[in-house]
């Protein structure tokens, strides 16, 4: 039995030809966050010890993300490991609480738009934390409340 399994990586987790859903939206929330801080792919790698090529796989979804690696991205990234499964709807397709407000059918996400990006670049390239902290307050007082929506 035991060289039936000598030389097998993984597991036994079988390659069905497309990722997994959860692979996937890992991966695509790792872009969302290394796109709003205008991090690239090589960058990404480089803080990770990872080419630039293997991001593009975890981006994708085509490698999974190993909890250690996970752990470095959300270090890296600067957001709790949960970000990365923030909105991921449940197996049954129901979706997850969402901890920020979805665009209704029809209307582009917000995370997605160019203005979003810049606005959250900008935002911190502001170093002095407490000026940055003043914005933040300052922009919820001008928005108000979440669910004026």
């Amino acid at each position: 039995m035991q060289t039936e399994t000598r030389g097998r990586r993984g597991g036994g987790r079988p390659k069905l030809g497309k990722p997994n859903p959860i692979d996937v939206h890992v991966g695509t929330r790792v872009r969302l966050r290394r796109t709003l801080l205008g991090m690239s792919q090589e960058k990404l790698g480089e803080a990770i010890g990872l080419t630039f090529q293997q991001v593009q796989k975890y981006e994708r979804g085509a490698n999974r993300i190993g909890a250690s690696r996970l752990f470095d991205l959300s270090r890296v990234l600067d957001v709790p490991v949960s970000f990365f499964f923030d909105d991921m709807p449940h197996p049954d397709g129901s979706p997850n609480p969402a901890p920020t407000p979805m665009p209704e059918a029809g209307e582009p996400d917000p995370m997605a738009k160019r203005e979003t990006l810049e606005l959250v670049r900008a935002y911190y390239r502001i170093t002095d934390p407490a000026v940055r902290k003043r914005i933040f307050e300052l922009t919820k007082a001008v928005a108000g409340p979440a669910d004026a929506g």
